[in-house]
């Protein structure tokens, strides 16, 4: 037996005798590695899934598709990272492996990797960098954690040599605590004997709670603790008892382990339907007792209605579609990965949380106890370490006390960073935090992107606010003409909009530097670490005189800051108390956040003050239509922020007959429905300018006037009594605006009835 086939050999009997996984790795030439894994799976008797750009196998999953992996179950697969060495890729690799099963990297020498660039590297390289520019720290340290962690081997492909066996000659397994089913329980016995572990039992008990409306069950854990059985088994016991139980998730096979369960368990008791094949949208098993269990993806369950909802692998939704299901049940179950290997990000913890436990009265369940392999796997601890899937803040403690004026700004370097373990544990903890959208691949941009940078407020060493910012603009002639036909230009989000969407040939002229993440420790919050970190950063970036700022990221002078984010009031107050003015809101919403994203700038310099006077004028120019069409419904309050937010002003020049209609409906019996415009541009201005009474009378002009909504619409939204309360609201709110910005002829017209 060759020397992998002995090391593969090995690694699985050990594997299976402890339920863990073993870590293959076959490093060198593409050929050799396809051959070794090729040879491996066939001596071993194992069907792998391949992940893998190119490599012709029977069941091979695109690298860009990995996302396909999630919720399902493998005894091997095998990643082939010659083409590109994605992170989120690995992750999910790995966390589909079953215990006492393999995953197989398949790699370019190990020497060697840090220093090559795949397509993986192309998409770090933003214009104008290329990518040469991209560096290998992430492969660096990649390749460390290979060398370092129990549990992975590591064969030469090219010559057959053995560097590591991998083997960890376990001590023998204790056996699990025992468990049996609860006390005092609803669903059937014969369910919770299914139960594999303690987690899991007390999980299926909370799902009692879903027989009651108006609640929800979420079920956190890693992956592999076996959530998605326990939100099978508790479905098949909600249908037994006649329920309509509906299952979502991003595709039918991450929800397959769901319907196993489910099937399972009603068998023998209850009929089940036999479409449940892999291609069909109509997936179910109908129970005995009429209830059933059936599967619609997102958009179809969003416009379905069900006794309960399940919804599986929840963290890789958009935020949006989240909400959207809250409206198809009095009753769900969102079952959520807590360190994503998924590479969704936080969405659900950070954006849908809260407007779920609005909505419902929410039961937490924590899963601990593997169940698709042994506590303490060697794999699962080396992923962590190497994804750093379990980051964290510092300790609150550490940073309980502590001051903007204690702390000391840094530039974080990339290499140095990943030398200093805890330092970046605390770091990227922070982004992971604070943010819905962080994942591995992120670690590999901060590490190796060339237009990206980190710098962080620090006491005693620890990381308290940290900011991850971006390089943009500068952009050649040719790049700036195609982005202006429509081409897409990578890691230049906002000179790419206000080019190609608002249309301006030169807006990609400009050098920016953008906050794409800005995060503070949750025990030090409150306090102006942010402010603080955002003016340490315009300071080292600013031109000094007649002296251009120059090394963050730049080879030319910086002439702006920006940022863009999902809007909220908070937030729009956030960046415009530090200088930062609106200049676009978007007219669709971001899929992750559920949001409408609005782009702010702050200018540095003439160049940039150029860009953002002409742009905010442009925004306060067209603002008022896209209310009335794209943005229609857009939370009031989110519009009176971006307007609040917005520098400058409109000029008001109307005829006397449209001065006389608003004074006549201000103070009289005139009607705003006879001619709307001058009501919206005198609106718009009076946003701009803050000069209207109160948040009321503001919402009341953003949802009737500005955004035309029906008055029973708007009646009922913003709380008033009656469609015609709501018209005397109206009335009231323009009588400020015509006293400061009508003519004579406006006043005349109000002393009418005064």
């Amino acid at each position: 037996m060759n020397p992998a086939r002995s090391t593969a050999h090995e690694l699985r009997r050990e594997a299976v005798a402890t339920d863990e996984r073993r870590l293959l790795v076959l490093a060198g030439g593409r050929q050799a590695g396809y051959r070794a894994a090729r040879d491996i799976d066939a001596a071993l008797g194992l069907s792998p899934v391949w992940l893998s750009a190119n490599e012709p196998v029977d069941d091979v999953v695109p690298l860009d598709r990995s996302g396909d992996l999630l919720g399902t179950t493998q005894d091997c697969v095998v990643v082939d990272c010659h083409d590109a060495c994605r992170p989120n890729a690995i992750g999910r690799a790995a966390g589909a492996v079953d215990g006492g099963g393999l995953l197989v990297l398949v790699t370019p020498p190990l020497d060697d990797w840090p220093g090559r660039r795949d397509t993986f590297d192309e998409t770090l390289a933003a214009p104008p960098f290329d990518v040469d520019a991209v560096d290998g720290v992430f492969r660096r340290r990649l390749v460390e954690t290979l060398r370092a962690h129990r549990g992975v081997a590591i064969v030469d492909a090219d010559a057959g040599h053995v560097r590591d066996d991998g083997l960890t000659d376990p001590a023998p397994a204790r056996p699990p605590d025992p468990f049996g089913p609860p006390a005092d329980h609803a669903f059937p016995r014969a369910v919770y004997e299914a139960c594999l572990t303690a987690d899991q039992r007390d999980a299926v008990l909370a799902c009692e709670r879903l027989r009651e409306p108006d609640t929800a069950v979420v079920l956190e854990a890693d992956r592999g603790r076996g959530k998605s059985s326990a939100a099978g088994l508790a479905a098949a016991a909600l249908a037994a008892d006649g329920r309509d139980v509906l299952v979502t998730a991003p595709g039918y096979r991450n929800a397959a382990e769901v319907f196993d369960r489910a099937a399972e368990t009603l068998a023998g008791r209850d009929a089940l339907a036999a479409d449940r094949r892999e291609d069909s949208a109509a997936h179910r098993l109908d129970a005995t007792g009429g209830g059933r269990v059936r599967f619609r993806p997102p958009p179809a369950a969003a416009d379905a209605d069900a006794d309960v909802l399940v919804v599986d692998e929840a963290a890789a939704l958009p935020v949006r579609i989240l909400e959207s299901l809250l409206e198809v049940a009095p009753a769900a179950c969102f079952a959520t990965t807590v360190h994503g290997y998924e590479g969704s990000g936080r969405g659900f913890d950070v954006r849908f949380r809260d407007r779920l436990e609005a909505a419902r009265q929410v039961t937490d369940v924590a899963l601990q106890a593997p169940i698709r392999h042994a506590a303490g796997d060697p794999v699962e601890v080396w992923l962590f370490r190497a994804l750093l899937l379990d980051a964290r803040p510092a300790a609150d403690p550490l940073v309980a006390d502590a001051t903007p004026a204690a702390a000391s700004y840094e530039r974080l370097d990339p290499a140095a960073l990943a030398d200093d373990e805890p330092r970046l544990r605390e770091a990227f903890g922070l982004l992971v935090d604070a943010h819905y959208r962080t994942e591995p691949n992120d670690l590999a941009r901060l590490f190796d992107a060339p237009n990206i940078a980190i710098r962080a407020l620090s006491v005693n060493g620890h990381p308290v606010s940290v900011a991850l910012l971006a390089r943009e603009g500068g952009l050649a002639a040719e790049t700036r003409e195609a982005m202006y036909a429509g081409d897409r230009v990578r890691g230049n989000m906002l000179p790419d909009v206000l080019t190609s969407q608002l249309r301006d040939p030169d807006g990609a002229v400009p050098v920016g530097v953008r906050v794409l993440r800005i995060a503070t420790h949750p025990a030090a919050r409150s306090r102006g670490f942010g402010s603080t970190l955002l003016a340490a950063v315009e300071a080292e970036v600013a031109p000094d005189g007649d002296r251009p700022a120059r090394g963050l990221l730049a080879r030319d002078a910086v002439d702006y800051l920006g940022v863009g984010y999902g809007a909220t009031p908070e937030l729009f107050d956030f960046w415009a108390a530090n200088g930062y003015r609106t200049v676009h809101l978007s007219t669709t919403r971001n899929d992750e956040s559920g949001e409408y994203s609005a782009l702010m700038v702050r200018p540095l310099t003439s160049a940039g003050r150029n860009l953002a006077d002409r742009h905010g004028a442009w925004f306060r120019r067209r603002i008022a239509g896209v209310l009335a069409d794209a943005l229609d419904d857009a939370d009031p309050d989110v519009v009176r922020a971006a307007l609040a937010a917005a520098e400058g002003t409109v000029p008001i020049e109307f005829a006397d007959a449209e001065w006389r209609l608003v004074a006549g409906a201000a103070f009289g019996p005139g009607l705003y429905d006879v001619a709307p415009r001058p009501f919206r541009r005198l609106a718009i201005k009076a946003l701009l300018d803050g000069v209207l009474p109160d948040a009321d009378a503001e919402r009341l002009l953003v949802r009737k006037v500005l955004q035309a909504r029906p008055w029973a619409e708007t009646a009922d939204d913003l709380g008033y009594v009656s469609e015609r309360q709501c018209m005397r609201a109206l009335g009231e709110a323009y009588r400020p605006l015509v006293n400061r910005y009508g003519t004579e002829t406006a006043r005349a017209e109000a002393d009418r009835y005064r």
